[in-house]
């Protein structure tokens, strides 16, 4: 066993090490412009050390007293082979991650592990090239470890006198490398960060390391103030109303308060939330974009088009909690999958079923991804239409039935609305990997699998749909918003890249008025300003601005484990257990590193990344008739 010790630690660094300046050459422009590899294998040791000892820690602890048995010899033989497995499998998986995510694999690989029937529906219908090389790949990878580990003889026995020796200094050095460092707080990610390019900052790392961090960091569900910093909750809620120009409300509802709205209507209008999946501006012509979307920019210029509308965040549970619910972004997960927000939490539906709306939630897929259907159904909503009550689909891809059938079905709930009024929530699917859609609804350009193309696609749903929703009987009395739940594959050279969490965000439909409008705004702003727009009168915890009253020029965003605020043209990033940073931002991508920070700026941006935090944990966003006594 002491043997096995000396062959794995080696060969675990040698094989680390090479992966890494593998993807180091590969990203080598962005490297040079960062300020060389140094960083990146000085970084890459101690990490590595860290990940090394974690595994042999066992086999190191043990194998004075047992190692010169030949069964322990055979487990532990097995137990670096895994080891050895689980190393190179996630180095293996990082070229397609970084693709995919801009960064090593983390929380998401976890996450997508939680739904294997539509990953493996996406991984064979769109890798299965792939999928078999990568099988042969990880019978190579066992063989390969075998080889390595499975041929050592047991040890000869030790001097009694010898083995708590060894012990004692095997342990003291697996701690010291596991912690990393002597100083108080133990190495982290933050700790080898050297770059203001988040994607950078991940290659000193392992991904096995970085996804088994991201595991570790979801205990107790993430504390925000943990990772940033503290703030007296008085001080927090009171910097957070400030900026939302609101009154401090009762100490344990503080941002409640009533909103008047802009307009009166004789008739309460339906509510319909179009929810785009990974529909970035990158793609819509009238934000500057590749001019794939055609059938948006017709709209853009019939109703309220804001041109600089932020996601707050790159998952679409994300964007689906800031526009049900008004809810900002935070480090901890999103609010649709934490345990204390399956119940009386604040959603829009919430809200709207004082005034006799009936809510639904329309998604083509299956509605326990993402633990959609219990917080929607747990938080208002009355109706829920997934792919199994979809008759006929036109077409079924990996995800679900087709954007055009989730507007079929849309269109077919609306028509059929007597006079309650609705409030609709609808969520597509199609543009998402392996980029399936039916044929025939639109010229296709190359090969027809590529997210240009299903950009096409979705947006030619979207015309159909508007074009029959014209035509119709329920157009004058609903008020609709298209708006992106995040951009597709975020990533960039930057601590937080604004430019791919700019999205398309646009609200028409009867009454509303056509207008351009330039200012910044985050996707919480948008349910307060729909309320005003519809005319509801209504008392709610939302700090998102009514733009119909208000002017704003500030957004938030939650970038993995940094946060972004930005207000006018300066850009405050957090990241954890470092001092904030600042830029000054021009768009569509170019940041100036600010000298002298502005401390009540970075103080405003603090209290914005842990207000979330502290309102799901005190149960504060909500109404008071759900709020638990």
């Amino acid at each position: 066993m002491r043997h096995l010790v000396y062959v794995f630690v080696p060969s675990a660094l040698i094989l680390l090490t090479a992966f890494r300046l593998a993807f180091a050459l590969w990203q080598w422009p962005r490297v040079r412009q960062a300020g060389g590899l140094l960083p990146i294998l000085i970084g890459g040791l101690r990490i590595d050390a860290l990940m090394i000892a974690a595994l042999s820690a066992p086999v190191v602890l043990l194998a004075p007293w047992v190692g010169h048995y030949p069964l322990m010899t055979t487990v532990a033989a097995v137990w670096f082979t895994f080891a050895w497995f689980l190393l190179t499998l996630l180095e293996v998986s990082t070229p397609q991650f970084i693709i995919e995510y801009d960064t090593r694999p983390n929380r998401l690989y976890v996450d997508y592990l939680k739904h294997p029937q539509e990953v493996v529906g996406m991984l064979w219908k769109g890798y299965r090239l792939m999928i078999g090389i990568a099988l042969i790949g990880l019978g190579l990878i066992v063989y390969s470890g075998w080889a390595i580990f499975g041929q050592v003889s047991p040890d000869p026995v030790m001097s009694w006198w010898l083995r708590p020796i060894w012990m004692l200094v095997g342990a003291a050095l697996c701690a010291l490398a596991i912690r990393g460092t002597l100083a108080h707080r133990p190495i982290n990610p933050s700790s080898v960060a050297w770059s203001s390019d988040s994607m950078l900052n991940t290659l000193p790392l392992n991904s096995l390391y970085n996804v088994a961090y991201a595991i570790y960091s979801m205990k107790n569900e993430r504390s925000a103030e943990d990772i940033y910093g503290g703030m007296d909750p008085a001080e927090i809620n009171q910097i957070v109303c400030d900026a939302a120009a609101l009154p401090v409300g009762p100490e344990s509802l503080p941002t409640l308060h009533r909103q008047t709205p802009s307009q009166t209507r004789s008739r309460k209008p339906n509510l319909v939330l179009i929810v785009e999946e990974s529909l970035g501006a990158q793609y819509v012509g009238n934000l500057g974009g590749a001019n794939l979307t055609p059938e948006l920019d017709k709209l853009a210029q019939t109703g309220w088009n804001f041109r600089r509308a932020y996601a707050t965040g790159t998952r679409s549970v994300r964007g689906l909690e800031a526009v049900s619910a008004g809810f900002p972004p935070t480090v901890a997960d999103a609010v649709l999958r934490l345990p204390g927000s399956q119940t009386r939490f604040f959603t829009l539906a919430q809200l709207l079923k004082e005034h006799n709306y009936r809510s639904r939630f329309i998604y083509g897929g299956e509605a326990h991804f993402d633990n959609m259907k219990s917080f929607f159904l747990g938080n208002g909503f009355d109706e829920l239409y997934e792919q199994s009550s979809f008759e006929s689909p036109e077409f079924v891809g990996t995800w679900g039935a087709s954007d055009e059938d989730m507007f079929n079905k849309l269109h077919e709930l609306l028509s059929q609305d007597k006079e309650q009024p609705t409030l609709t929530l609808a969520f597509s699917v199609s543009n998402h990997s392996p980029w399936e859609y039916p044929a025939g609804r639109f010229p296709v350009e190359g090969d027809p699998a590529t997210v240009e193309n299903t950009v096409r696609y979705a947006d030619w749903a979207i015309g159909d749909f508007f074009n029959k929703a014209r035509e119709s009987d329920y157009w004058d009395n609903t008020v609709f918003l298209i708006v992106a739940d995040h951009d597709s594959r975020v990533g960039g050279a930057n601590l937080v890249p604004l430019r791919h969490f700019h999205i398309p965000a646009l609200i028409l439909g009867g009454g509303v008025p056509q207008r351009q409008d330039e200012r910044i705004i985050s996707q919480i702003d948008l349910a307060p300003t729909l309320l005003s727009l519809m005319g509801i009168d209504s008392e709610h915890p939302m700090i998102g601005r009514d733009l119909t009253r208000q002017e704003c020029d500030r957004a938030m965003m939650q970038y993995f484990e940094n946060y972004g605020y930005l207000k006018g043209d300066i850009l405050t990033v957090l990241m954890p257990h470092l001092p904030p940073c600042q830029y000054r931002y021009t768009a569509p991508d170019k940041y100036e590193a600010l000298e002298q920070i502005d401390e009540t700026l970075a103080r405003e941006a603090l209290a914005h990344v842990l207000w979330p935090s502290w309102a799901y944990h005190a149960q504060a966003y909500t109404l008071p008739h759900l709020q638990k006594r």
